[in-house]
């Protein structure tokens, strides 16, 4: 191992290598961007990463750099439009054995890591999910030691000699940033967190909607978390005693999640305050400790659902925007051997109808026996043990009023016998 002030990428690579680095707040920018800068040089590479709020990957990508990812995150949706990114469509909770079967790139991992502990020893902070299973199926690994990296409990313990090389940095953290939800948000937010009760563990997502939706959840007690992200509004709920998972079935007392992305204030920085436990995706995503949960309700979001009751969250007019990531683990596990499944999302976006008579992408992300109910601002489509037709008027129930006359025309020549 050795500190230097930049690492030299052509003595860790070699054309037809490839590298993965961590997502999200723990996406290390400095090191990914001095690969940028090197990767003409070297040769063909291949570079595996999520959720990037890096520019960099905006403008393009250096000749020689292939780019594949799970979706199209962040600012992956530009390289996606250009025809500059390959997408494995995949289950979150099936990224881990990619990586050990060689099937994503793992010469090289590029990691995020908080300050060594009184042990020596760094943690990948905020970023466990894929990384934590990607490490041991990896053959070298480059850190950048953040000192505003907090360090996190319950997955790996890295010394520093499991690097090749670190650089040090003291920058903030990326934080998520999300509109305030507007009426309609509100009025979605109170629809869901009716289909709550007391005693059950969610899974939620990032961004306005499903901030909006926890901030609903404050007159709810004793609920759990079992997520692959945690933002803020985990953290006040927890806080409120909304949250306590006294009623979980496994980790009681305690949040599991892969990832956070919130605020430096709101999230990373009260991280240590609570009983919060980071695990690798082979844990938070995997369907038998998922399918020990009883008291599962997942709660996405989605593009588009059609009036058979499927779910498009990965396709926007041929653009990857989305993913299928998490949504399909949680959904099925929460409509199978949990709770409840359920899909929320506005009615309509930049005056085009999201319940639609079928999928514009022409993709199925989560199929419509993994959902039990949809929501919009209109209302509650309860669908799970209701037969096709009455799925299809429940679902036209909650679209916006300005497109339900279309939907019912188009409705009316669909073979709905399927």
């Amino acid at each position: 191992m050795s500190t230097l002030g930049g690492v030299d990428f052509s003595k860790l690579l070699r054309a037809g290598d490839g590298a993965w680095w961590s997502q999200a707040g723990a996406e290390p920018e400095p090191l990914v961007n001095v690969l940028l800068d090197q990767a003409a040089d070297i040769g063909p590479l291949r570079a595996f990463c999520g959720l990037t709020w890096n520019k960099r990957l905006a403008g393009g990508i250096p000749d020689g750099l292939s780019v594949v990812s799970y979706g199209g995150l962040g600012q992956l949706r530009s390289l996606s439009k250009v025809g500059l990114l390959d997408v494995v469509p995949c289950h979150y909770s099936s990224i881990p054995r990619m990586f050990e079967r060689g099937q994503l790139p793992n010469d090289l991992g590029i990691v995020q890591v908080s300050p060594p502990g009184a042990d020596g020893k760094v943690t990948l902070g905020i970023g466990v999910d894929y990384a934590a299973d990607a490490i041991p199926h990896t053959r070298r690994l480059v850190a950048e030691i953040n000192a505003q990296m907090p360090e996190t409990v319950g997955s790996l313990r890295l010394p520093l000699s499991a690097f090749e090389a670190v650089i040090e940095t003291d920058r903030p953290l990326r934080e998520a940033v999300a509109r305030e939800p507007d009426a309609a948000d509100r009025r979605i937010a109170e629809h869901v967190a009716s289909l709550i009760e007391d005693g059950d563990t969610i899974q939620v997502g990032v961004g306005t909607l499903p901030n909006a939706v926890l901030a609903a959840m404050s007159g709810h007690r004793d609920l759990g978390v079992h997520s692959g992200m945690i933002t803020d509004g985990i953290l006040d709920l927890i806080e409120q005693g909304v949250i306590t998972g006294a009623r979980k079935e496994i980790d009681p007392g305690v949040v599991i999640t892969g990832a956070a992305l919130g605020s430096r204030v709101g999230c990373y920085e009260r991280l240590s305050d609570f009983p919060i436990e980071f695990r690798p995706a082979s844990y938070s995503h995997a369907p038998a400790v998922l399918s020990g949960l009883p008291s599962l309700v997942s709660i996405n979001s989605a593009i588009e659902v059609d009036l058979l009751g499927q779910v498009g969250s990965e396709l926007s007019a041929g653009v990857h925007i989305g993913a299928i990531g998490g949504q399909v683990d949680f959904s099925r596990a929460a409509s199978l051997t949990g709770a409840r499944s359920i899909i929320a999302l506005r009615s309509e976006v930049r005056g085009r109808s999201t319940i639609v008579s079928a999928l514009r992408s022409g993709v199925v992300s989560t199929a419509r026996v993994d959902i039990d109910a949809v929501v919009t601002e209109h209302g509650i489509a309860l669908v799970s043990g209701c037969t096709v037709a009455e799925r299809a008027r429940r679902l036209l129930a909650i679209a916006s009023p300005a497109h339900r006359d279309q939907l019912e025309r188009e409705f009316s020549g669909l073979d709905v016998s399927a």
